[in-house]
């Protein structure tokens, strides 16, 4: 690895877009995405059509045109379709013709304010065009570009949202640092540290800790999930143990006060408690799992890594139709119905529903980089110049160690299934470290070699392997899944099992209120009950549960195929019901019922649209 001078080295550095292919199962979601919205947004919506503003016609010039392109050209280039490459050349080519002679890019007419924060964006989008073309001319525009900011920033202060996430734009600065070493760029980003929100201080001293309607800025769901980076994205440049610490104190402040059992925290637009009926966010999703994304790398924390795998195979999934051709604004972990109706919520009757623009459009314009993005961090280089797997999913990863082509081929079925097998293809042999994240929830994990030698790593951990690999070469990784009971709000009770949270299958209808198929607003009614408490004995679940695994299908995570299922059982609870269009605050457990005994099928949470996720723990 080489060293950024001026800036602490990461743990571990992402590789270049394309050089992790996403395989089997995974490969099949990034597709099932192309065909959805992603692949066909900019046909069906205006705002992101032919007469965008940064296409050079009227409609939205703000955000959402960068939002669409980087999601768009990370999915383009993991599949290498040509038409979503074209698609994505389209916009790249428009903000590079936005910029003007002093370097700044943006759609705002002469004498009218200049906003930063779309242009913070556009700097990510570039940056990943450069990953997979080399053109020159990327770098060019963005020297120009931080140069304008560092000689105006003084007078044309940071506002609004730019304020608040301006460590958005310190992360394409430290990009082009690595490949200029241009000294102005560390002054520059000393200057929006000091014009932006001390997240910092947000986060240690944290003061949010009850559901708070009020709009403001520091209670955003979305600006908290973007600003959790913060301090560890600084930390490059203080080396401050203040910044590591805050970078905790965010993770634990926020789980605290307002986690859910998917690992993202409540914001049906603010911040909203711990309750399962309060909405999260679909934009605070994706941008939570890409402040992880980059806090990994920056401090190489296995834990942040677990909790990347929770939120990406758990809330990423459950928020679209199982199509990709609809998506939430908000969801909850305790979704029995999705109409338009009023909710305690701060956003829009309809922010529940299943389409293209339910609540507000941030979320269809930024919901594209979700799995891209995840592809791309799923291993990455080490400071002993080896690889580490980061995330594990199917997927090849290509690169070159010390002078020599080097592939992985990693097979498996995870999340699903517990055996990832790694393979070397290699030009010649190759001594390098492979470093292997061992969950915190493995306890009894296991690596085989091909030598036959076994090894029991520590859970909670990255496990490293140094030797002269060959082609050939296999290692075996086995991550016993065991089923476990999480207490939660209310002291109900959650089952997971591996890095995968599990629900009541309830049964559904569907009914189209706008648009035309496949591409429809939807609400969607249970026409099964969902008002159950759990009987099982927090200390030994297995006794309670059967377990029944099957193929991934065609589409992974589908409510009616379902790769995992649990048989578990059950009994319906007479006064717990609807309250405002949401289940009801969840009876304090233990609870009681004099109803007859069922049998329930709980399958995973991001296969769901309509789920009880935390139950009532049920006594006899």
């Amino acid at each position: 690895m080489e060293k950024e001078k001026g800036l602490r080295e990461n743990i571990f550095n992402p590789l270049s877009l394309g050089a992790i292919k996403a395989k089997g199962w995974l490969k099949q979601q990034l597709q099932i995405q192309a065909r959805g919205l992603t692949g066909h947004v900019d046909e069906i919506w205006e705002d992101l059509g032919p007469n965008n503003q940064w296409l050079g016609g009227e409609k939205d010039g703000w955000e959402r045109g960068p939002y669409y392109a980087d999601g768009l050209i990370a999915l383009a280039y993991l599949l290498d379709d040509k038409e979503l490459i074209n698609k994505s050349m389209t916009w790249v080519e428009a903000f590079l013709s936005h910029q003007s002679q002093d370097g700044w890019i943006g759609t705002e007419k002469p004498g009218e304010d200049k906003d930063h924060w779309p242009v913070f964006i556009v700097m990510k989008v570039l940056s990943q065009y450069y990953e997979v073309s080399g053109d020159k001319r990327v770098i060019r525009a963005m020297t120009r570009f931080f140069r304008y900011l560092d000689q105006n920033i003084d007078r044309e202060k940071l506002f609004s949202w730019a304020k608040f996430r301006w460590a958005d734009l310190v992360i394409s600065i430290q990009w082009l640092y690595q490949r200029t070493e241009e000294d102005f760029l560390l002054s520059l980003s000393a200057k929006l540290k000091e014009q932006g929100y001390n997240w910092q201080e947000h986060f240690t001293n944290f003061q949010y800790k009850k559901k708070d309607n009020r709009i403001k800025h520091e209670t955003h769901v979305v600006n908290n999930a973007m600003g959790l980076k913060t301090p560890a994205i600084w930390y490059k440049h203080s080396g401050s143990d203040y910044d590591l610490k805050a970078v905790y104190k965010g993770l634990a402040n926020l789980d605290k006060f307002h986690g859910q059992v998917t690992g993202v925290f409540s914001g049906d637009e603010h911040l909203s408690g711990k309750s399962p009926s309060q909405g999260t966010e679909l934009c605070a999703v994706v941008e939570y799992m890409f402040s992880l994304e980059k806090m990994i790398a920056v401090l190489g924390d296995s834990l942040l890594a677990d909790q990347l795998e929770k939120i990406t195979f758990n809330a990423l999934p459950a928020t679209f139709t199982a199509d990709m051709c609809a998506h939430q604004y908000d969801q909850q972990v305790n979704q029995v119905i999705c109409n338009v109706a009023e909710r305690d919520w701060t956003n829009d009757p309809d922010a529940n529903i299943f389409g293209l623009e339910p609540n507000f459009g941030c979320c269809t314009a930024n919901m594209h980089q979700g799995w891209p993005k995840y592809v791309k961090h799923l291993w990455m280089k080490t400071e002993e110049k080896g690889l580490a797997a980061i995330c594990y999913s199917p997927c090849q990863v290509s690169t070159i160690i010390a002078h020599k082509k080097v592939s992985i081929i990693e097979e498996t079925d995870y999340p699903f299934k517990d055996k990832i097998t790694f393979k070397m293809e290699l030009t010649e042999p190759v001594t390098f470290p492979l470093s292997l994240r061992i969950p915190s929830w493995a306890k009894e994990a296991e690596i085989k070699l091909s030598d036959g030698q076994i090894i029991r790593p520590d859970a909670g951990s990255f496990y490293k392997i140094k030797r002269e690999w060959s082609s050939g070469d296999v290692v075996e990784l086995v991550l016993p899944m065991e089923v476990k009971v999480e207490r939660r709000y209310n002291g109900a009770i959650s089952i997971t099992r591996g890095p995968l949270i599990y629900s009541l299958k309830l049964e559904e209808e569907w009914k189209l209120i706008d648009g035309t198929p496949p591409f429809g607003d939807w609400e969607v009614y249970p026409t099964t009950n969902w008002n159950y408490g759990l009987l099982i004995d927090l200390n030994q679940p297995e006794q309670f549960v059967d377990v029944n695994i099957r193929s991934v299908g065609k589409v992974p995570f589908s409510n009616q195929e379902a790769p995992v299922e649990i048989k578990i059982k059950g009994k319906y609870l007479n006064n717990w019901q609807l309250k405002k269009n949401s289940a009801a605050p969840i009876p304090l457990s233990p609870v009681r019922s004099d109803n007859k005994l069922e049998e329930l099928t709980l399958i995973p949470y991001g296969c769901t649209n309509l789920r009880i996720t935390e139950f009532p723990l049920l006594i006899e």
